[in-house]
C-alpha cells in the first residue's frame, strides 16, 4: 500500500488503527485511523462543527463520531494500476534476491464520505419541512437496445451499484513490528533450497528479458461506429442491391424513384431497382413509401407506448392508404379510427407528411406523375396491392371507402354569364311560360274555395326579376320556420301569440332547467334545436319558436328567473350568452341555497368558494361541505381558482 499524499518519512506505523475492512474481488481497502485531538495543529471548534453536521444533535449508535468531534479519519484505496503483471516485491537477503509477483497495488487516500452524509442530513431536514405532491404517470418502458445496455453497464451509477453489492470483510490490523506481520513477511522468501527447481531462472537472458518485457502486440484498428441514423455511402455500396434499397428507404421513409436512382451507384439497372423497391416499399401518389412491416419488424414494440408491431402496421397502413385518396388528412380523424396513442399517430404522419395550417397533414412530396406515366404496369400492380390492403383495413376498422372519398360535383364547370344576359334570359323564360302559368292560375281559382287576392300582372319587360335563393325562406324565420313577427306566420294554423307559451314548450323548459339548473339563453337555444331535431318527422309540436317566445317561456314558468350577472365592460360574450337564467323554485329546501348563490353572483360575475361559503353560513347557519359541493357542481363551473355560473366563463 502507498500513501501518496504524505511524505515517506511520515508513516502511519505509530498511529492507532481503529478498524480495517476489505472487498477482495474489488481489491478495495478502508482503514480508520485515530486523530490527535490534543495536537496544537488540531482545530477543536472545526472538529465539533463537522461532527454536528454529520451526526446532528442526537445520539445514535450509528453516529460516525461518538465523541461529538471529528476524532478519526478514514482512508480509502484506489488501484494504482490495473495491470500488475510487470510488478513484483523483491527482498535481498544473504546475496539472494527473492521476487514475489503482485496481484494489486493500492494507494490509500483520505476519504470524505462524511461530507456526503452531512449533505444527506441537510436534504432530509429540508424534505421534512415540505409537503410534496407527486403525480404518478403510467409509462411503458422502452425496449432496451444493445447499445443502450452497454452504455448503462458502463455508467457510473451502474458501477457504483455493482461495487456496493460486494460485502465488506472486516479485518484485524497488525502493526509493522507485530509478530503476525513478521510471520507473513517470511512468505516473501523462497522456501525451496534447490535453485534448479525454479524453472524460470534457468532460461537464457534473452528469454528471461522477454518474459519481463514482452513485446507489444499490434493493436487492432477498430473502425468508429457512427450513429444509427448516419449512413456511409462507401459502406452502403458494398451491400447487395436489395439491401442498399432497403437501407435507404428505412432511413428516408418516402422518396421519388428518380432520387433513389441518384443515390445508387452510376450504371445501376433501373429494372433491378424497381424489382427491389417493390419488395420493401409501396407506391403512394407516384412516390415510394417504406412498408410498415419493414419499418416495424415482427415481435417488436413501439418505442413510445409499447404497442405490438402488428397493431402499428395496421394503423400505419391506414394512414398511407388515406394518402392514396387525397393530399391532406386530419390527425384527429385518423386517431379516432385506428385508436392508437397520439405519439404513434404523430410518428406515422411525420414519416410521410408535414403539418399545414387549416389543412391538417399534407403529403410530403408532390405527386410524381412522370413515374406513373413511364411505368403504368408498376402503378397498376401497386393499385391492386392497395385494393387488397383496403379490404383488410375495412374488416379491421369497420369502415367503407365511400366514407373518405371526396364528393365531386357532377355539375359541369360553371359558365360565366353577365348580369344583363342573365336578366334577358329570365325575361324570355317568363314570356315563354306566361300562357301556361296563366292557365294554371285560372284552374286553381276555379277549383279552390279560398278567395285569392288578384294582383295586376305587369307586362313591362324592364321590370327586374329577383333570382336570389334567399327568397324561398320568409324574412324573420328561425331554423327555416317563420317566426311570430314574420308576415307569413298564421296564428290560426297552429301558431300562438308571442306572450303565451305552449304546454309542450313549458314542459321542455322545466325539464331542461331541472337537469341543468343554470343555463344561458344561447345554451338553451342549442338544447332546444337538438330536442327538435330528435323528434321524428311529422310529429313535431313546435312551430316557429322565436328567441322571444323561448325567453318568455322561461319567465312564465314560475320556476325559473333571470340572474342579472354583472359582466365586465370588456366582455366578449354575445348578448344571448349574457342572459343567464336559473332554477328558482322546485319545492325543496335546497332552493334557499340556490337563491343565495344567485344573489352572490348579482354582485360579481366570478367569486371564490370561501365567499359563497361565508354567505351561506351567514344566512343558513352551519352548511355541510357536501351541500356546498352539490351546489357548486349543479350551478357553477371552476376556472383558475374562481367560480362562475355555468356558461359565463370568458373564453
Amino acid at each position: 500500500m502507498q500513501y501518496p499524499v504524505r511524505p515517506a518519512t511520515m508513516t502511519y506505523d505509530d498511529v492507532t488503527h481503529l478498524a480495517a475492512k476489505i472487498k477482495p474481488k474489488q481489491q478495495r481497502v478502508e482503514l480508520e485511523i485515530s486523530m490527535d485531538t490534543v495536537s496544537p495543529n488540531y482545530c477543536r471548534s472545526k472538529g465539533e462543527q463537522i461532527a454536528l453536521n454529520v451526526d446532528g444533535t442526537g445520539y445514535d449508535e450509528t453516529n460516525t463520531y461518538s465523541a461529538k468531534m471529528m476524532d478519526k479519519q478514514t482512508f480509502s484505496s484506489i488501484q494504482a494500476t490495473t495491470n500488475t503483471s510487470r510488478y513484483a516485491a523483491a527482498v535481498f537477503r544473504k546475496g539472494e534476491l527473492h521476487v514475489t509477483p503482485l496481484t494489486g497495488i493500492l494507494q490509500m487516500r483520505p476519504s470524505f464520505s462524511y461530507l456526503d452524509k452531512a449533505d444527506n442530513k441537510t436534504r432530509e431536514r429540508e424534505a421534512a419541512n415540505e409537503v410534496l405532491l407527486l403525480v404518478l404517470q403510467v409509462r411503458f418502458a422502452r425496449p432496451e437496445s444493445e447499445q443502450a445496455r452497454q452504455r448503462r453497464i458502463q455508467s457510473y451509477e451502474f458501477l457504483q451499484k455493482k461495487q456496493a453489492e460486494e460485502p465488506w470483510v472486516h479485518l484485524t490490523y497488525h502493526g509493522v513490528k507485530g509478530g503476525r506481520s513478521e510471520h507473513e513477511r517470511q512468505y516473501l522468501f523462497c522456501q525451496s533450497v534447490d535453485a534448479s527447481e525454479n524453472s524460470e531462472l534457468v532460461k537464457t537472458p534473452k528469454e528471461y528479458l522477454a518474459m519481463l518485457m514482452p513485446p507489444l502486440a499490434e493493436e487492432k484498428v477498430v473502425k468508429p461506429v457512427g450513429p444509427s441514423n448516419v449512413l456511409s455511402m462507401a459502406q452502403l455500396r458494398t451491400l447487395p442491391l436489395g439491401e442498399q434499397v432497403k437501407t435507404l428507404m428505412k432511413n428516408v421513409k418516402v422518396m421519388p424513384f428518380a432520387n433513389l436512382m441518384g443515390l445508387l451507384a452510376s450504371g445501376t439497372d433501373s429494372t433491378s431497382v424497381l424489382r427491389c423497391i417493390q419488395q420493401v416499399a409501396l407506391l403512394v401518389q407516384g412516390n415510394w413509401v417504406i412498408k410498415s412491416d419493414v419499418l416495424y419488424p415482427k415481435n417488436t414494440f413501439s418505442a413510445h407506448s409499447g404497442v405490438p408491431a402488428e397493431v402499428l402496421c395496421r394503423g400505419r397502413d391506414f394512414v398511407m392508404w388515406r394518402f392514396t385518396l387525397e393530399r391532406s388528412v386530419m390527425r384527429k380523424e385518423i386517431a379516432s379510427i385506428i385508436k392508437l396513442p397520439p405519439e404513434d399517430v404523430k410518428e406515422f404522419l411525420e414519416h410521410v407528411a408535414a403539418p399545414r395550417a387549416n389543412r391538417g397533414w399534407e403529403f410530403l412530396l408532390p405527386t410524381d406523375v412522370d413515374f406513373i406515366k413511364k411505368h403504368p404496369d408498376v402503378a397498376h400492380r401497386q393499385n391492386m396491392l392497395w385494393l387488397g390492403i383496403q379490404s383488410k383495413l375495412e374488416k379491421v376498422f369497420n369502415f367503407s371507402k365511400e366514407d373518405f372519398v371526396p364528393k365531386k360535383s357532377a355539375q359541369p364547370d360553371p359558365v360565366h354569364i353577365s348580369g344583363q344576359q342573365r336578366l334577358k334570359m329570365a325575361q324570355e323564360r317568363v314570356q315563354e311560360n306566361q300562357s301556361t302559368l296563366q292557365k294554371d292560375l285560372e284552374d286553381r281559382r276555379a277549383g279552390s274555395s279560398i278567395h285569392i287576392k288578384q294582383e295586376p300582372v305587369s307586362n313591362s319587360e324592364d321590370e327586374p326579376m329577383d333570382t336570389s335563393c334567399s327568397s324561398s325562406i320568409p324574412n324573420g324565420s328561425l331554423n327555416g320556420y317563420p317566426s311570430a313577427t314574420s308576415p307569413d306566420f298564421d296564428h290560426t294554423n297552429g301558431g300562438s301569440p308571442a306572450n303565451t307559451a305552449s304546454p309542450e314548450l313549458q314542459d321542455f323548459v322545466i325539464k331542461t332547467f331541472r337537469k341543468h339548473f343554470v343555463i344561458t339563453l344561447n345554451e338553451l337555444k342549442r338544447l332546444f334545436n337538438l330536442h327538435v331535431a330528435s323528434i321524428p318527422v311529422g310529429r313535431s309540436v313546435f312551430h316557429s319558436i322565436s328567441d322571444h317566445m323561448l325567453q318568455d317561456a322561461i319567465l312564465l314558468s314560475q320556476q325559473c328567473k333571470q340572474i342579472m350577472v354583472p359582466f365586465p365592460a370588456q366582455t366578449k360574450a354575445a348578448p344571448d350568452e349574457q342572459k343567464v337564467f336559473g332554477l328558482w323554485e322546485t319545492g325543496e329546501d335546497f332552493d334557499k341555497h340556490r337563491r343565495l348563490l344567485y344573489d352572490v353572483f348579482t354582485k360579481n360575475y366570478r367569486v371564490r368558494r370561501n365567499i359563497i361559503q361565508a354567505r351561506l353560513a351567514q344566512e343558513l347557519g352551519d352548511v355541510s361541505k357536501a351541500d356546498i359541493d352539490r351546489l357548486l357542481n349543479e350551478c357553477c363551473s371552476s376556472h383558475a381558482g374562481m367560480w362562475y355560473l355555468k356558461g359565463t366563463i370568458q373564453s
